[in-house]
């Protein structure tokens, strides 16, 4: 399985409404991108890793796929209305990594 992160970096001023990134956009992606996305977290960044810090990223989101391969069948006949939502909650540019994962669940 593969996890395919969408950062977005915390920038001073910058704008990113969570409610519509949880409600609106994260289901568009999942609907578009059907059963090659198994299923999808969203995080909201609270703080840094010293007292007081703020976070690194304001938000993000997690893909699970079963491979690379069906992230990209996926996602990739839907990237242009995907990313033309982008505007629609942040004015943020994201950071992406794709990573496989090692360990998941209860062990």
């Amino acid at each position: 399985m593969i996890k395919v992160s969408v950062m977005y970096p915390n920038q001073p001023d910058a704008r990113f409404d969570h409610a519509y990134y949880r409600d609106r956009h994260m289901p568009l992606v999942q609907r578009l991108m059907g059963d090659s996305c198994r299923f999808y977290t969203v995080d909201k960044g609270l703080a840094g890793g010293a007292p007081g810090e703020p976070p690194a990223y304001v938000g993000m989101c997690h893909i699970f796929c079963d491979s690379v391969e069906a992230f990209q069948a996926g996602f990739g006949p839907h990237a242009k209305e995907i990313l033309a939502d982008i505007p629609n909650y942040t004015d943020l540019a994201p950071v992406l990594q794709v990573s496989e994962v090692v360990v998941g669940g209860r062990e």
